[in-house]
């Protein structure tokens, strides 16, 4: 057998049907994710009407422009509020009912925020639509940790990158998704569009009946209730191999010394130093994401495209789901911009997607071990949240003061980001949990006599050689 025949035939036998199952149903979150946060997108200006007409109802005289736009400001920020606190929550469910049975749980909240959005029209309140969206955000963001944290762990070292990935994939799914069924002739009607708020149940649902087929995390099995034999069963069946005895060695090396070790706060991840080079690189890179602008396109690109002078924004929205920051900048200037607009969203779209879409959900997975992921991951998806609360909540006003010019805001940050990634963020690829945990683990030892910088430190790890193929 070649060399080239044997990693062929590691990634077919480690790519089984159980395991694709699995991440696949897990997705279901991220695709819950992009999901809501896509569809308040195309029925802007119906829900901006019934806002109008259930106030005036009320109060018998027309509300002011001014209350009109924080009420609709809110009804989009307040998912990312939701998605704060959820994120930062993400360590109490994990480690108390298991990552499966978090999913499992909180598919609760998307059935509950769903029926709140779903019924809002017919109850004629303001009220249950505004709740509806922080409940829905709230599931989001407990998703959000939850998803790439299964999918890393149940994924084998090889294949963690690439698997880590189709997390961001649910999420681009989704947004399409709202945006598609948010056409007039769809359900992005007056009457309808209640119903395109609560289609989140439908996902939930499906998600609620698969999970149970699904396994539970080997990681947390071993590591966290000390099932070894259950995990390693768990690993042949989803690997499709029976040779797992060094990544159960892996395990239980890792639950060893979490054993010694503390247990790991929020606050341990700044004071500690073996935790904070790692925990400031997953900061900035989910800042990265949100603050390159990709979410006030997700969240207002109708209006975007209607200012650039496209005749069927909606359509545009759907085709690409963002627009080209530089080309927005000078697209209300020239009308034949607006075509080139278009266009030049499929490289902008590609670009993130490669980068700054799915790689910070994923490496925080990577950057730390089992003890103190889950509040890594709170954390990161916390920051994540916050900046998208900001960016959701302040770019009406920034765009009304500084027009298409505010994306040159956005562009300045990610430069800014591109300089941090290029110089402080490690290439994980092919290195167990273990290895990483151990660089940095070093570079705190070597950087107190001054020798190896912490890149290169990282980056002299050779990937784990796979001895099952």
């Amino acid at each position: 057998m070649t060399p080239a025949e044997g990693v062929e035939n590691k990634y077919i036998r480690r790519v089984t049907a159980p395991l694709i199952f699995a991440i696949s149903i897990a997705t279901i979150g991220s695709f819950q994710y992009g999901y809501n946060t896509g569809v308040i997108n195309a029925p802007e200006a119906i829900i901006k009407d019934f806002l109008n007409y259930t106030l005036e109802e009320r109060s018998e005289t027309p509300p002011s422009s001014v209350l009109l736009t924080s009420l609709w400001s809110l009804s989009v920020a307040i998912f990312s509020v939701g998605g704060m606190i959820g994120s930062f929550s993400v360590g109490l469910f994990v480690n108390r009912f298991g990552r499966r049975n978090s999913m499992l749980i909180v598919n609760l909240l998307a059935i509950a925020g769903g029926c709140l959005m779903g019924f809002c029209k017919i109850a004629q309140s303001v009220e249950m639509l505004i709740l509806g969206r922080l409940i829905i955000g709230l599931f989001c963001g407990l998703c959000t940790g939850f998803v790439p944290m299964y999918i890393g762990e149940i994924s084998p070292t090889a294949l963690r990158g690439a698997f880590g990935t189709l997390n961001q994939l649910g999420i681009v799914i989704g947004i399409l998704v709202a945006q598609i069924f948010g056409l007039k002739v769809i359900l992005g009607t007056e009457d309808l569009w209640p119903l395109l708020l609560g289609f989140t149940i439908l996902p939930a649902i499906i998600q609620c009946a698969a999970l149970p087929f699904c396994p539970e995390s080997p990681r947390f099995l071993l590591i966290n209730r000390k099932e070894e034999e259950k995990a390693k069963d768990i690993l042949q069946k989803l690997w499709g191999t029976e040779d797992v005895a060094q990544d159960i060695q892996e395990m239980k090396d890792e639950s060893m010394r979490m054993s010694q070790e503390k247990h790991v706060t929020v606050l341990e991840l700044f004071r500690a130093p073996n935790y904070r080079q790692p925990i400031i690189i997953s900061i900035m890179l989910q800042l990265s994401q949100q603050l390159s602008g990709i979410n006030a396109v997700f969240y207002y690109s109708t209006g975007i495209f209607k200012d650039a002078g496209v005749q069927e924004p909606v359509y545009a929205t759907i085709g690409a789901g963002v627009v080209n920051t530089i080309f927005t900048v000078v697209s209300d200037h020239y009308s034949w911009m607006s075509f080139i607009c278009i266009g030049a969203i499929l490289v902008f779209v590609a670009f993130f997607e490669i980068g700054p879409g799915p790689i910070p959900w994923f490496i925080v997975a990577e950057l730390f071990g089992q003890g103190p992921r889950p509040a890594a991951m709170a954390v990161a998806g916390c920051s994540n949240w916050t900046s998208n609360f900001l960016v959701g909540l302040l770019f009406p006003s920034a765009a009304f003061y500084l027009g298409a010019y505010v994306f040159i805001v956005f562009t300045a940050f990610l430069v800014i980001f591109w300089v941090f990634t290029f110089f402080k963020v490690p290439e994980t690829r092919g290195r167990t949990f273990e290895e990483i945990t151990r660089a940095f683990e070093g570079q705190v030892q070597t950087g107190t006599r001054g020798e190896k910088g912490p890149i290169m430190e990282m980056n002299s790890i050779q990937p784990t050689k796979d001895t099952n193929a």
